[in-house]
């Protein structure tokens, strides 16, 4: 990766992070206030931020009202940002007003290898041990052997199990498909409660990586009762090289400083916006170096192996309560296997890069890749939070 000493930062408005449909969306932000050295909960009106924190003052508070999306509408609030003023604010300044991830005490879970495609890159990782000059040759015998197999394979269904014996029978099995396509998904911890930055914020690749991507995904958000209240975008990084080394590496590969962007805004589900919409929603990634180089992929809900709410299933019930609610990144199509530095070593990001998340339904979700060594430090936590909102007088 290239050095992370001049990079751009880059131009965002009011209507290039908005949802088309904005003027018919529920949406939920949250702002950096400099005047409180801490976070205000928000609603988007237009291209005007309203202050809610005096009504819910967690966003984890707002989506356990069952009027949160009147709330988000109608609701008479404290201070009001323009939007614009907030998406220009420098990354990391705290004595700026700025928008950060959307989501608070919310436990940040992700779903793992939903998406057939990107199923096999994650046999690839394991194959090659975390190697991308390997990646084209194994690539190559997947397919060979794998072929259209899992397309349209229903997770734990006898398909799958036949599946499974064609693949044991080749040499090819790996726990990777175990998840994908067998009884139990794989759902993670991806990072911690309050941990996640925003649309406009730096975004962490960790410096001893040399072989990673973003995932771009649609993220649930999930009140105490395990019900889906609305949805946002994600960006789940991955770094293909440790965690293709071993799975054990997981955490390592996924949790690091300033790795998890979540936003712009949430998105209340309502007559407008429900889950069967977020069932069908497309996700546009553009990625831009700062070399001219230009990457574009997407990602579809509508292929995804399991449905959005067996994943919430797998997350939260008798087994497992979230008192604060959670939010559930649903995993993503997006695999990168175009060749960016040298022949046969596929994709993986350089500092500097633009990474443009987007749906028309959600927004944008843009954020610029950074050393997760040399992103913000994260210092604002539940004890900062909890004593900031104290002595605001809001709790």
């Amino acid at each position: 990766m290239e050095s992370a000493a001049a990079r751009p930062r880059p131009v965002l408005t009011a209507g290039s992070v908005l949802p088309a449909d904005a003027d018919r969306a529920a949406l939920v932000a949250r702002v950096h206030n400099p005047e409180w050295d801490g976070p205000c909960v928000a609603a988007v009106r237009g291209e005007q931020v309203v202050d809610l924190t005096a009504i819910a003052p967690t966003v984890s508070d707002l989506m356990e009202r069952d009027d949160a999306a009147a709330v988000v509408r109608e609701a008479d609030g404290g201070h009001v940002w323009r939007l614009d003023e907030l998406l220009d604010a420098p990354a990391g300044r705290r004595d700026v007003p700025h928008l950060l991830a959307p989501v608070d005490l919310h436990v940040i879970k992700a779903a793992g290898v939903t998406f057939a495609r990107s199923l096999l890159e994650r046999v690839i990782e394991e194959r090659t041990g975390g190697d991308p000059a390997q990646a084209a040759r194994v690539r190559a015998r997947v397919g060979q052997v794998v072929g259209g197999t899992l397309d349209g394979i229903r997770p734990g269904s006898p398909e799958a199990d036949k599946a499974k014996e064609l693949l044991v029978s080749e040499g090819l099995w790996s726990q990777y498909l175990e998840v994908g396509i067998g009884p139990d998904p794989e759902v993670f911890t991806k990072a911690p409660v309050l941990s996640a930055v925003g649309t406009g914020a730096d975004i962490g690749v960790l410096g001893a990586s040399v072989w990673n991507n973003p995932e771009p995904e649609a993220v649930l958000v999930v009140d105490s009762r395990g019900r889906v209240r609305g949805a946002t975008l994600g960006n789940d990084v991955n770094l293909r090289d440790i965690e293709g080394r071993s799975a054990l590496l997981l955490s390592r590969a996924k949790d690091n400083n300033a790795s998890c962007a979540i936003g712009p805004f949430v998105r209340l589900l309502d007559e407008d916006f429900d889950l069967d919409t977020v069932r069908e929603i497309d996700i546009d990634l553009r990625i831009d170096g700062t070399d001219g180089y230009v990457l574009r992929g997407s990602s579809s809900m509508r292929e995804i192996s399991r449905d959005v709410l067996d994943l919430v299933a797998a997350t939260h019930g008798p087994h497992h309560q979230y008192p604060d609610g959670f939010v559930l990144f649903t995993g993503t199509l997006f695999a990168p296997t175009e060749d960016r530095q040298a022949p046969g070593a596929g994709f993986t990001h350089e500092y500097g890069d633009i990474v443009r998340i987007s749906s028309p339904r959600l927004g944008a979700l843009v954020n610029t890749v950074v050393p997760s060594e040399q992103a913000a430090p994260w210092t604002f936590g539940v004890r900062a939070l909890m004593r900031n909102l104290a002595q605001r007088g809001v709790l």
